[in-house]
């Protein structure tokens, strides 16, 4: 696959690793063409695609670069697809209106871009129960025990501009006071499966090249670990998810869904 783009390319990447997980059956080898804008840039693009074919995905707004990319590709019989063009027709339609393409536009230097930094900033600030005595101005508060995909899915959050902090559930140690004073955030506690838990414990370990007995990784150590922090959870209504068979991504669209859920039922009349 030949992912051509005159930006960064992170769309054509997001699409095309979403369309090729229906086929599991096979492996595809990716050939990543980003910032294309010259005539130069395209022609490297095209002898490279020659050398080796196949389906070329892309997402251009020079009308004149398209163009000569549609036409060298049909003259080789090589598929190609914008795939950005279905939904820009049904706007234009939608809207009466002519698109006016604009080169990397999504990733312009709005409020919304420095949301997201600041976003960032914080949820690094804030990572593993750090600083306290801001978690009142977090939009999102995770509580796990240790391994349960705590800071990834707080990097990810913040990457959709939600600002995030994480605490780390320890048994028979209190969580801070101010947690039980906090309105603002939203409060959710990620599980998993003792064993899968147990198992990134293990695999945790080798890594660090620890060989000292401990109850760290132990399966029932562990499952009281998760009863307690459930527990609590039950204790103040904080929601809880299970990430045994959850990607990050899956995590935080979960935790993305009760905060729409919570904001909307602030703002019902």
């Amino acid at each position: 696959m030949h992912l051509v783009s005159d930006a960064t390319g992170e769309t054509l990447n997001t699409v095309a690793r979403a369309a090729t997980a229906y086929y599991a059956d096979y492996k595809p080898i990716e050939h990543i063409y980003a910032l294309v804008r010259t005539q130069k840039q395209l022609d490297r693009v095209t002898a490279e695609i020659e050398q080796q074919p196949g389906i070329v995905l892309f997402t251009m707004a020079n009308r004149e670069l398209r163009d000569q990319l549609e036409k060298w590709c049909g003259k080789f019989n090589i598929p190609s697809i914008s795939i950005l063009d279905p939904v820009i027709s049904s706007l234009a339609s939608y809207l009466n209106a002519e698109s006016r393409p604009h080169v990397g536009g999504q990733h312009a230097l709005n409020a919304e871009y420095f949301r997201r930094i600041d976003a960032l900033n914080y949820t690094m600030l804030h990572d593993d129960g750090q600083h306290p005595q801001n978690w009142q101005s977090a939009d999102v508060l995770l509580i796990g025990v240790s391994r349960s995909s705590k800071t990834p899915t707080s990097i990810y959050l913040a990457n959709r501009g939600v600002k995030t902090a994480n605490i780390p559930f320890v048994p028979n140690i209190p969580l801070p006071a101010q947690i039980e004073e906090l309105t603002k955030p939203l409060i959710v506690g990620l599980t998993a499966s003792p064993e899968r838990i147990a198992q990134i414990r293990r695999h945790r370990l080798l890594t660090l090249k620890e060989d000292r007995e401990t109850s760290y990784a132990d399966r029932r150590e562990i499952t009281k670990e998760l009863t307690e922090m459930k527990n609590l959870c039950n204790r103040h209504s904080w929601p809880v998810i299970d990430v045994t068979r959850r990607s990050i991504e899956e995590t935080a669209a979960a935790v993305l869904n009760l905060l729409h859920d919570r904001q909307s039922n602030v703002v019902a009349p």
